[in-house]
Formats: C-alpha cells, sequence, structure tokens
C-alpha cells in the first residue's frame, strides 16, 4: 500500500477553511502575497508586527519570519511555497522554523475574479491530525486568520 502524506490527503476534519470578497482586482491582490515588499505590510493579525528574516516566494522559496504578538511574545514561521501560478493560487507548507517541523500544515490560496472585479480569496489550511486543528481553532485561527485577511483587503484597497 502506498504511503500518503496526511498534510496534503483531504480530511474536512483536519481542515479550516476561511474565505473573503476582496474589493480589489484579481491580480492585486494576488501580487499583494507575491511582492516580498508588501506581503511584510499586511501579513498577521491584528496588533502583531513581521520580521522578515528571509522571503523568496517562488516554488521551493522560503519565507522565513517572526510574528512578534501585541503581549511581546514571538512566534518564529516558515513557509515553504510549492506552487505559485499567477494570479490564482497558491500552495505553501507553513510551520514553525526548523526543518520538518511536525506540526507543519498545508495552505492553498485560491483568488477567483468576480464579475464585478472583486476578488474571491479562499484560504484551506489542511492540519496532520484533527487534534492539531482543533487546537489551532481553540486558539483563534479563525478570528486571527480573518483579522489577516482584513488586513490584506485594506492594503489592496489603498493601493
Amino acid at each position: 500500500m502506498a504511503s500518503h502524506d496526511s498534510r496534503t490527503t483531504w480530511a474536512p476534519e483536519r481542515e479550516i477553511v476561511l474565505c473573503r470578497v476582496i474589493a480589489a482586482p484579481r491580480e492585486r491582490v494576488f501580487t499583494a502575497w507575491t511582492d516580498p515588499k508588501q506581503i511584510v505590510q499586511w501579513f498577521g493579525p491584528d496588533g502583531f508586527k513581521v520580521e522578515n528574516l528571509e522571503c523568496d516566494i517562488r516554488p521551493g522559496g522560503c519565507w522565513r519570519f517572526v510574528y512578534t504578538g501585541p503581549d511581546g511574545t514571538k512566534y518564529d514561521n516558515r513557509m515553504v511555497f510549492l506552487r505559485v501560478e499567477a494570479p490564482r493560487l497558491i500552495e505553501i507548507e507553513h510551520g514553525s522554523d526548523k526543518d520538518d517541523d511536525p506540526a507543519r500544515f498545508h495552505v492553498t490560496v485560491t483568488f477567483d475574479e468576480q464579475s464585478d472585479g472583486k476578488c474571491v480569496l479562499t484560504m484551506r489550511q489542511l492540519h496532520p491530525t484533527k487534534e492539531q486543528r482543533d487546537a489551532g481553532i481553540g486558539f483563534g485561527a479563525v478570528e486571527l486568520g480573518y483579522q489577516t485577511l482584513g488586513k490584506l483587503a485594506k492594503h489592496v484597497g489603498a493601493n
């Protein structure tokens, strides 16, 4: 029997899905995700600061950064970009800034254009276990994720 990676096998009990309509063209929203100068301006929940360590947004590239929360707590992060298909899709492995982090999760971000020129952004997080997904929800991943998408909407609306 072939082995499978639990981070890429679809399973609703391990998934967090966020969706937001953003009043900006799809290309502008996609560029805000893939331009290293822009992503550091908006990425992260309200009150969090991003310290950029390395930002190479392309297939095989890596973004390493440290979040500092409002209470001063630091969170090290690493995103490895698996696919970047302008202007419709970004696929990422996201975890802490260490090799082979067992808690890393798979993220797929899709960018769809409405007929009125707005972008429908859907972000799917697939966690390795139901327990990790539940812990993320308990920590506030949904609310914090929507705060991040709100900051993105403001950023692209200002451009």
